[in-house]
């Protein structure tokens, strides 16, 4: 009994409690922001009111419980409940299609689900479900990948996803699954024949979808990267967030203004946060900002190389290009350097849905950092399950 207590007592401290606060940081910010927001009736156009941060605070509440609740259970059992989990995120996503499905104001994919007063982006769940059953057939076929027949197994399992959020029109989402799906097959033990052609085969992919999947508007967002100031409407929202970012000066103007002292962005509280971060904390705190985000990213790639097994390193991975992915692609909007194509920025930008999965994903990673060398868990005991 004394020695039970003994790695109960060790495991108690088995956690990557810098990764959880710095996640947790994020999230204090994004609710002091969106409250700023709110107070100061800049979004009062798009209905930003007080529900929008005390959902925002709600939402790190139970992400919270979830990952430290998640990180109790040992990943190797949970993926197993794969038959479960990954029919049931393929059906809500499903569901997108049918007339529970909505397209949200400001966005240009039908990608949402509304059922009674609750509104919710499945793709979130997708992409759970995704790293947990991928990082499982990896690590159930490592030794075949190589093969042509295995190799085509894992391309179409990471084809599913990326072809139905493609469906739904919502391209940012496809991207960040074949960034998922990158990192996690790069991870593994995989031919550099296959390094080799995939090149070409991005490039195909990407023709294709050029001229038969992006319609005009979607073109016209990636053209205008390479000849600015040509189209004043497509670059009307950038342009503003370049000058919100701008007028933030070194320091920055402080929270809680009022909303004439700030620049308006459209979505300046959802995808374009960021801009709001500017202006409220200048330079100097969009530096520190993007240094928390580098170090969550940071922290997870180098937890991938510490954990049990190779499950739990295609995990963290999948975690590693879903967080790098998505902070890449929202900055890289928001600085002009990418197209608008509705990427939230991790932790930060308002959405429930966001928030809870994220700290989900957290959770996986926690997961698989406190079960690296434990012999005993709430969910999990080393001497019963060998």
């Amino acid at each position: 009994m004394k020695s039970a207590f003994k790695k109960l007592s060790v495991n108690k401290h088995n956690i990557d409690a810098g990764l959880l606060f710095a996640v947790t940081l994020c999230a204090a910010i994004s609710t002091l922001l969106i409250y700023s927001i709110s107070e100061s009736g800049l979004s009062a156009n798009e209905g930003v009111g007080s529900s929008y941060w005390k959902t925002q605070l709600f939402s790190m509440i139970i992400g919270i419980g979830a990952a430290i609740i998640i990180s109790l259970i040992d990943y190797r059992k949970l993926v197993k409940l794969w038959f479960i989990f990954a029919p049931a995120a393929l059906f809500l996503v499903a569901l997108t299609f049918t007339s529970l499905g909505y397209q949200r104001a400001g966005a240009d994919d039908q990608a949402w689900l509304q059922i009674g007063p609750l509104n919710f982006q499945p793709s979130e769940v997708l992409k759970i479900a995704f790293i947990l059953t991928f990082g499982y057939h990896l690590s159930r076929d490592e030794e075949d990948m190589n093969k042509p027949l295995h190799m085509l197994l894992l391309l179409i399992h990471g084809a599913v996803p990326i072809a139905i959020v493609g469906k739904q029109g919502d391209y940012g989402t496809a991207i960040v699954f074949a960034a998922i799906f990158g990192f996690m097959i790069c991870s593994a033990k995989i031919s550099w024949k296959y390094l080799v052609a995939a090149p070409f085969v991005i490039a195909a992919a990407v023709a294709g979808m050029w001229f038969f999947a992006l319609n005009e508007f979607h073109k016209k967002r990636i053209l205008i990267l390479f000849n600015p100031g040509t189209d004043s409407d497509i670059e009307y929202q950038q342009n503003l967030g370049l000058a919100a970012l701008k007028s933030g000066g070194v320091f920055g103007k402080g929270l809680m203004k009022n909303a004439d002292e700030y620049v308006y962005v459209p979505e300046i509280h959802n995808d374009f946060i960021f801009t709001y971060a500017g202006q409220v904390f200048g330079f100097v705190g969009s530096i520190g900002l993007l240094i928390i985000l580098a170090y969550i990213c940071l922290k997870i790639f180098a937890d991938s190389h510490i954990t049990r097994d190779r499950l739990g390193r295609f995990i963290c991975m999948g975690a590693f290009g879903l967080m790098l992915s998505h902070c890449i692609l929202n900055i890289g909007m928001v600085l002009k350097v990418a197209p608008v194509i509705g990427i939230p920025l991790p932790f930060l930008s308002a959405g429930g849905t966001a928030m809870v999965s994220m700290y989900a994903i957290i959770g996986l990673v926690l997961s698989t950092y406190s079960h690296r060398a434990v012999n005993y868990n709430v969910f999990y005991d080393d001497n019963n399950d060998k």
